[in-house]
């Protein structure tokens, strides 16, 4: 019975949340992990399964406490934050009374502060791409877009030509649940971007047969398809190695850099929320302790009694 809820809620998730495949492949593997704990196997090879109702606190406790040792305490607070909205869709389906998993309490997280570039480092990065190479052209534009817009990877490379307004700097991104947002971006990163759409993004879709283009894309892979996240990790990668200073950073430490910087610059914490598409507050909340950080750092340096 449990096997056919779940497949009701990957429906609910897939046609009404509109969830990304990345977050439904999160969803899939947790739930079916739980389902495989809660469906042990018997002797003759059939499975007996624990009745959707009597899963309660504890039966939950105790599946979390099995996965102690082999997953981290992040891994194990996203499997229950998993099973929490699986239970909430079954109580809110009349299947369920009451959501057990509420009654569980998340597994404490050291919440990690995010990696930020200085704003020297930051834009000493950004130009270090080769603008002699049609590559070079592209990384130089999408590093520029990244901290000009801070927007996320995964927006980025689904950005259409049509999503861009030149003439207003401005662009609409496609966030998570397909929240669109718009945000303001300046002349360096319209200039490089004009670079490469004149100068590389032809040459890429020439290597590409016409029937398999996508015109619409802005940013392509030298094959003339639509670049990937991936592809943009590696890219950054590789800049990391010719920057030798700079070490332990990811395509999102330019959009931490982005936040960092505006609110250093005196942006209220909510228009930075708004930018970066985070739905809560507290999320972007963590950029004040970045800046805190930062004020120590100054104050211990500068401060006779410090």
């Amino acid at each position: 019975m449990l096997e056919e809820y779940l497949k009701q809620f990957f429906q609910h998730l897939r046609y009404e949340r509109n969830v990304s495949k990345h977050t439904l492949r999160n969803y899939t593997s947790d739930l079916e992990q739980f389902h495989d704990y809660i469906a042990k196997p018997q002797a003759d090879g059939k499975r007996e399964e624990i009745p959707v109702k009597q899963i309660d606190h504890i039966t939950i406790r105790e599946w979390m406490a099995g996965l102690h040792g082999e997953n981290k305490k992040t891994s194990i607070a996203r499997k229950l934050a998993s099973l929490r909205t699986f239970l909430q869709f079954l109580v809110r389906e009349g299947i369920l009374d009451v959501n057990p998993a509420k009654l569980v309490a998340t597994p404490r997280i050291e919440r990690k502060l995010p990696t930020h570039l200085s704003m020297e480092d930051a834009i000493r990065f950004i130009e270090t791409p080769d603008l002699e190479t049609t590559l070079g052209k592209r990384d130089r534009a999408i590093l520029e877009f990244i901290y000009a817009t801070g927007m996320r990877v995964g927006e980025l490379v689904k950005l259409n030509i049509k999503d861009i307004d030149f003439k207003e700097k401005l662009v609409r991104v496609t966030g998570k649940r397909n929240k669109q947002r718009i945000l303001p971006f300046g002349d360096p990163a319209l200039q490089s971007l004009m670079y490469y759409l004149k100068e590389a993004r032809p040459e890429f879709l020439n290597n590409c047969p016409p029937a398999e283009r996508d015109d619409q894309a802005v940013f392509l892979n030298y094959k003339g398809t639509r670049i990937t996240t991936r592809s943009v990790g590696r890219m950054v990668d590789k800049y990391i190695k010719q920057c030798s200073d700079i070490k332990d950073i990811s395509p999102h430490s330019l959009r931490h850099s982005f936040a960092t910087h505006l609110l250093d610059s005196g942006a209220d914490l909510r228009d930075i929320q708004e930018l970066l598409g985070h739905a809560r507050l507290s999320t972007t909340q963590i950029y004040t302790q970045v800046s805190m950080e930062k004020l120590i750092e100054v104050y211990d340096k500068a401060h006779p009694k410090a």
